[in-house]
């Protein structure tokens, strides 16, 4: 205290004056800095024995701040969210926190923006996909009760692009019609039926790759065309290569249906000749 008052003869002034500073509710900056005492034990020496004003005292982190962050963890905030508001430091947000579960990752505003864009996709890939159905529904209806002769000419087209055909260095006058849409086998079948060919001269197989559900596809062919499995001649299966990747793959791939007609060189002859007189006609309309 000797050396003290001998570097301060003023040491009792400004103590006077340091205890009436801090009663009137200055921190100890303050009054460091209206009395010019830098030397922070003098400082304390001055104001020994005084209270701090409540305002300069921080709050129990273990009462408030903890509580507080908490609170703000639980409703989904980030370390750096937390810190913002409460002030204090990652590292005691951390351990004030670290049992309670991670808040779900935000989206950036570029992710927002991606979303946003993707939805807005899908809403007009289901647009574009309902004016689809309607154009398929209205074409549909245009067609109308189709006519014998329709179905004739049809029929012979449709055999003509998917059917077998005869070759100068291949002869195979018989007919045969291989195709994996169940609608164009039924076209195919009520074709045959209008040209007379009876069931009894149909001959079914089916073609498929090997590792695809055989059993249910003979199944599927068989009901489709009104015949019980036992009926269909032996299966063909396609040699599966591991290194093609195939999309013709799942539980709606079913293969193709071979159909037959037995003793059909005069029908092969006749749907040839048909073939070239609607070929001839159309080359007649071209001019």
């Amino acid at each position: 205290m000797t050396e003290i008052t001998s570097k301060y003869a003023n040491f009792e002034d400004l103590r006077e004056q340091a205890i009436a500073l801090r009663r009137e509710g200055l921190s100890l900056r303050q009054i460091r800095d209206r009395l010019h005492i830098h030397n922070n034990d003098i400082l304390g020496r001055l104001v020994q024995g005084e209270p701090a004003p409540e305002w300069t005292k921080r709050p129990r982190a273990k009462d408030d701040l903890r509580e507080k962050a908490r609170e703000l963890r639980s409703q989904g905030m980030t370390y750096d969210q937390i810190q913002v508001e409460l002030g204090c430091s990652k590292s005691s947000i951390s351990l004030w926190v670290r049992d309670l579960p991670k808040p779900e990752r935000s989206r950036t505003a570029v992710e927002q923006a991606r979303l946003a864009g993707r939805m807005r996709w899908d809403h007009e890939l289901a647009v574009r996909d309902t004016r689809r159905q309607e154009m398929k529904a209205t074409a549909r209806a245009e067609v109308g009760p189709m006519t014998d002769r329709e179905l004739f000419l049809t029929g012979v087209a449709l055999y003509w692009a998917e059917g077998t055909k005869d070759k100068p260095y291949d002869r195979r006058e018989s007919v045969v019609f291989i195709n994996s849409d169940p609608d164009v086998i039924r076209v195919y079948l009520a074709w045959l039926n209008l040209l007379g060919v009876t069931a009894e001269r149909l001959c079914y197989r089916v073609m498929i790759h090997e590792s695809a559900d055989v059993a249910a596809a003979e199944r599927y062919w068989a009901g489709l065309v009104g015949i019980d499995t036992a009926s269909l001649r032996k299966t063909t299966l396609k040699k599966h290569n591991p290194k093609t990747v195939r999309k013709n793959v799942g539980a709606e791939y079913r293969g193709c249906l071979v159909v037959r007609v037995s003793q059909g060189a005069e029908l092969y002859r006749r749907i040839e000749g048909w073939w070239h007189g609607i070929a001839h006609q159309a080359q007649l309309r071209l001019g």
